[in-house]
């Protein structure tokens, strides 16, 4: 059986956890919850990358994200950094949902990932 890695982690949840070739990354949210959506969405990724440096892997083995965001009027500012970050020539599955609420006033965009190593 393979060893669960768990890196990140309080009491409550690991922000990721690697079990055999696969990465588990906890839902992201930006630090800035004045921040708009376009904003706050390169703030997350940011934490998705250091996520996925720490597990040794990089955005281009995502397998998939979820996507929560409040209201779809930021749609286009969340995909517009999105589009700039992701690997075109390596896109994962994705969802996007609209939460009006979130964990926290002022979050706008909440996202959770999991890549292959």
């Amino acid at each position: 059986m393979s060893k669960i890695e768990r890196h990140q982690s309080t009491a409550r949840m690991s922000g990721v956890v690697i079990h055999g070739d696969t990465v588990y990354m906890a839902g992201a949210t930006a630090n800035d919850k004045d921040a708009d959506a376009a904003e706050q969405t390169r703030q997350i990724l940011a934490k998705i990358d250091e996520r996925m440096k720490i597990a040794g892997t990089s955005k281009s083995k995502l397998l998939t994200a979820t996507i929560w965001i409040c209201d779809m009027a930021d749609f286009d500012a969340m995909n517009s950094a999105w589009d700039a970050w992701i690997d075109p020539a390596n896109p994962p599955c994705r969802a996007c949902v609209q939460s009006p609420k979130l964990a926290r006033d002022g979050l706008l965009v909440e996202i959770m990932a999991i890549a292959a190593k």
